[in-house]
């Protein structure tokens, strides 16, 4: 009975540090995840094509604000063809959570997108609330496996 209550008390005082190792993973998943927030927005308005490969997870599903679908070829290719076309993506707002003791990470946010003028000379603006899950691949870092949008009135 001695040596189970000995072992519970170690257990109780080893699982707060326990908690905090976890705690710490998950703190730098969220650190590394927005920072490569930011990298693949600045990518796509580059078109930073090598940039974008490494990024996307090879099973992306990118759904845009209008419900097109993409995956990771023919997203990145609708950048070359124009069919995608960024000037600018600024970010309004931008939340990480990290799962899975920090190899798991959901982003919500609000970008707003600068695209080319309309036909009329008027600015191109699109305001969008997205969610992605970025899986963190063993070889591969952090990869972009989700991207799903929808665009706002204001």
């Amino acid at each position: 009975m001695k040596k189970l209550s000995l072992l519970l008390v170690m257990l109780l005082l080893a699982l707060p540090a326990l908690t905090i190792a976890q705690t710490k993973k998950d703190q730098m998943a969220v650190k590394e995840v927005e920072a490569l927030e930011r990298q693949r927005f600045d990518a796509q308005v580059k078109k930073d094509y090598p940039v974008l490969e490494k990024l996307f997870g090879e099973d992306l599903v990118y759904t845009h604000s209008d419900g097109h679908q993409d995956t990771k070829t023919s997203y990145i290719q609708s950048i070359r063809d124009g069919k995608s076309q960024y000037e600018k993506i600024d970010i309004e707002a931008l939340n990480v959570r990290s799962y899975n003791d920090g190899n798991t990470a959901v982003v919500n946010g609000t970008i707003v997108i600068t695209s080319p003028p309309k036909p009329d000379g008027q600015p191109n603006l699109a305001r969008l609330k997205y969610v992605v899950v970025q899986i963190k691949d063993t070889k591969k870092g952090w990869q972009v496996v989700l991207w799903q949008s929808q665009k706002q009135t204001k």
